[in-house]
């Protein structure tokens, strides 16, 4: 059990803390309000990858895959959701309690992760590899890859929210506030510019 949970999680590595939608929004999010400020999204975005990925483990959400119509509607709809956000951001000036409003909750994290296409490859392409071995039970096997890939990503996203935090530490006045959220702003937007072409 050991070594399959080892393996699983080296598979998940390199997909878990490379960029992608999910560590850039939560970098962005730490860099304009802080971690703490973060805890709500990342809670919404990792409940639904919980509920997401046991629901695909277990056979029912089968529709969503590359090939199909459902998958292209996912990608237009995530990519214009990141551009929305990433508009958000290059309109909003340094953090403030005033700022507080724009904050992301439970609900944008949850969408978040609904709304990107790729996640859903991710989640296919992980039981497709570990969905016949690991535990007999399939329920437990289910479980199991949906705890270790949750909590997985939980751990990289808050180690990509910490470091968006301390880059927004540097720039605490109002123009380079400004200059760090037009950035994260690009960022976003070339986020969900792949998201859309990928």
């Amino acid at each position: 059990m050991t070594l399959y949970v080892l393996t699983l999680l080296a598979f998940l590595l390199p997909l878990a803390y490379s960029p992608g939608p999910g560590n850039l929004f939560f970098a962005a999010l730490g860099a304009r309000f802080g971690t703490m400020a973060t805890l709500p999204a990342n809670a919404g975005y990792h409940a639904a990858t919980l509920v997401v990925t046991g629901l695909v483990g277990a056979g029912l959400i089968s529709v969503i895959h590359p090939d199909t119509a459902l998958f292209d509607v996912l990608k237009l709809a995530g990519s214009a959701y990141v551009l929305w956000l990433a508009w958000k951001m290059a309109i909003s000036g340094r953090s403030s309690a005033k700022a507080g409003d724009n904050r992301a909750g439970f609900a944008d994290g949850a969408s978040l992760l609904i709304l990107n296409p790729k996640a859903y490859v991710i989640i296919l392409l992980m039981f497709s590899q570990f969905g016949a071995s690991g535990p007999a039970d399939m329920v437990e096997r289910v479980l199991l890859i949906s705890v270790v890939f949750t909590l997985n990503n939980l751990l990289a996203f808050l180690l990509w929210t910490l470091a968006g935090d301390g880059l927004g530490r540097l720039f605490r006045s109002e123009s380079s506030a400004r200059r760090l959220n037009l950035a994260f702003a690009s960022v976003l937007a070339g986020v969900a510019l792949w998201m859309m072409l990928g």
